[in-house]
């Protein structure tokens, strides 16, 4: 639990990174952790502001070619977000912020351009646009159950030797390898939409337990029966 009892989750540049409803993964943390008793804040980082290295979860989202740059420079020059992983905190990056944790990814005119090097991964632009539903099964040690959200991005992740893969995909695209996102102690990098921890709860719940221990369940029958007609829909059959 942190030392003060507030869970602190951070928004790292709302105003340059937050497509498709991104930002909903700091509601779907704040609301689960107090379903729990768990006081929570959440903590808008703006693009002109310091990353504070106080916070326990970090969330960056999807975006454009040129915020996604912008993001990446002033992450570089900032220093706060890579001081707070070093102290323990736990973070999701999702697809453009996904690529910028990298060493390297993209631009506007697919020249690279440079990471922040949080991941040992590095991107590039690929031939065409993955759009649409994307399926995965999670590597077995993080425990968790098949992940679903929709991707749409032209770009291609190649994964080093410190990261594990988060997921194989069944349907859609993810990393263009047969994979989809990665992870490295508690920093998980994916192309997931949707938002991700709204339609992966189990996820969410893995990012507060690593900063708050083990949890006590919550009652997810309604979402499971809407995740299976989901299923349903998106499956090869």
């Amino acid at each position: 639990m942190p030392s003060d009892s507030v869970l602190r989750i951070v928004w790292i540049y709302p105003d340059l990174l937050s497509t498709y409803g991104d930002q909903g993964n700091a509601l779907v943390l704040e609301q689960r952790a107090r379903r729990r008793g768990i006081e929570a804040e959440i903590v808008h980082v703006r693009s002109a502001d310091p990353v504070p290295d106080s916070g326990d979860i970090y969330l960056i989202g999807g975006g454009e070619d040129r915020p996604q740059i912008l993001a990446a420079q002033r992450l570089r020059k900032d220093g706060g977000l890579h001081r707070a992983i070093a102290r323990g905190a736990a973070m999701l990056a999702v697809c453009a912020g996904y690529q910028i944790m990298g060493s390297t990814f993209g631009g506007e005119e697919g020249q690279p351009v440079d990471g922040i090097g949080l991941l040992d991964i590095a991107s590039f632009r690929g031939p065409a646009r993955a759009v649409g539903e994307l399926v995965a099964e999670v590597d077995s040690a993080l425990g968790l159950p098949t992940l679903t959200g929709f991707e749409n991005h032209m770009g291609v992740t190649s994964l080093g030797p410190g990261v594990r893969p988060l997921s194989r995909t069944v349907v859609g695209t993810g990393n263009g390898d047969g994979f989809e996102g990665c992870y490295a102690g508690h920093v998980i990098g994916t192309y997931l939409h949707g938002p991700a921890l709204a339609r992966n709860p189990a996820l969410a719940d893995l990012l507060l337990s690593w900063r708050v221990g083990d949890l006590p369940p919550l009652d997810d029958t309604r979402y499971e029966q809407l995740r299976q007609e989901r299923f349903n829909a998106v499956l090869p059959r």
